[in-house]
Formats: C-alpha cells, sequence, structure tokens
C-alpha cells in the first residue's frame, strides 16, 4: 500500500522519457509546462497547419485577419449605397449587380476570412482579394475593374469604405502574380487574437 501510494505521489517514477513528456504537457498543471503547451500550439499552428491548408487551398496564405476597416459597412445597405454607389454606378456597376457580389455588406476589423487561390482568368469584378500592395500588409479589398494585356491580367480594387481606390496602395493597376488569393469565407472577429498577439510581439 505505501509503495502504490508513493507511486501515485509520483508520476514520474519508473517511467519512460516518452510518458513523462505526455505527463508533462497534459497533466502537468505547473506555468512551465503552460509556456510549452502555448510554444507546442504555435509550432503545429505555424509549421504544419497553416502550410498544410495553404497547400489544400493553394494559397501561401490560406487564412488572414483584417487589420483595418477599409471594407466596413457600418449602416445599412441602402443607406451606404446613397452614399457609395454612384462611385460604382460610374464604373458600370450597379446596385443590382452588387447585391449579387460575396460579402455585399462588407467585413469588420478582426474578422479571419479564409482565402482559395484562384487562377487570374477565374477572378471576376466583385470578388474580394488580398493581393500585394505597396504596404507592408497584404491588403484585402473588392475587385472593380478587371483587363488583360499582353503581359497578363490586371486588376483595380477598392475598400467598400473607401471613397475611392487609392494609387498609393497600389491598387489601381494589381498585376496578377501580385494576387495572393480571393476571399471565400468569413470567421467574424476571431482575428482579434491574431492582431492583437501581433501587436504584443
Amino acid at each position: 500500500m505505501e509503495r502504490l501510494s508513493k507511486e501515485f505521489m509520483d508520476p514520474y517514477k519508473n517511467r519512460s522519457f516518452l510518458y513523462k513528456a505526455w505527463y508533462f504537457i497534459w497533466k502537468d498543471n505547473s506555468l512551465l509546462s503552460w509556456l510549452i503547451n502555448i510554444l507546442l500550439a504555435f509550432i503545429l499552428v505555424k509549421f504544419l497547419i497553416y502550410p498544410g491548408l495553404g497547400l489544400v487551398l493553394d494559397t501561401t496564405h490560406p487564412v488572414v485577419a483584417v487589420v483595418s476597416g477599409s471594407m466596413e459597412h457600418d449602416i445599412p445597405f441602402e443607406q451606404w449605397w446613397e452614399m457609395y454607389g454612384g462611385w460604382y454606378e460610374e464604373k458600370g456597376i450597379t446596385q443590382e449587380e452588387f447585391l449579387r457580389f460575396d460579402f455585399k455588406n462588407g467585413f469588420n476589423q478582426g474578422d479571419i476570412m479564409v482565402l482559395r487561390g484562384n487562377k487570374p482568368e477565374l477572378i471576376n469584378i466583385g470578388d474580394t482579394i488580398v493581393f500585394r500592395g505597396n504596404s507592408n500588409n497584404p491588403i484585402i479589398h473588392r475587385v472593380v475593374h478587371k483587363w488583360k494585356d499582353a503581359e497578363g491580367y490586371h486588376f483595380q480594387t477598392k475598400g467598400d469604405h473607401n471613397s475611392d481606390s487609392s494609387s498609393g496602395l497600389g491598387e489601381t493597376d494589381i498585376f496578377e502574380t501580385d494576387v495572393i488569393g480571393k476571399a471565400t469565407f468569413r470567421i467574424p472577429y476571431l482575428g482579434w487574437f491574431k492582431i492583437g498577439f501581433s501587436q504584443l510581439l
């Protein structure tokens, strides 16, 4: 009885290295164990899950966090269209067409967007793409114009909340090789974890 109680009190005793490691990670409630768990989760996501998703979705950035409010619709759609619709109509995009677009009501800062790699010929006006512009971070905006020349496809985008396309961001002429992916799915507000962690670092 005494021997059993000692083994119960000392779960590491007479155990293999793998068992000790497993117990430390999953059962131990020490601060060091928690820190190791966080580190392992980061490594797992960064070097296994994220690249795996990228392989499946055919893009280098399968999941992105929205870090700005440039695609937000903070008022009902009819009011938003009264404010911004004239710009789109000048580009030949009617209200009826806009209502058929994916993410017609935009999305918010802090949202997570799931991307899929798309051949440039399959990206259409109204699609929301992530591209490398003249910013430190990739930009996610809506395609408002598309054309092709001898070199390939070009795109112009605009943030739904912005008054115009920004040449400073490089979104008035985006070449096909600068497109990272097309947004296909939205997870509201989950991106605040990533944004907060990035700011903390």
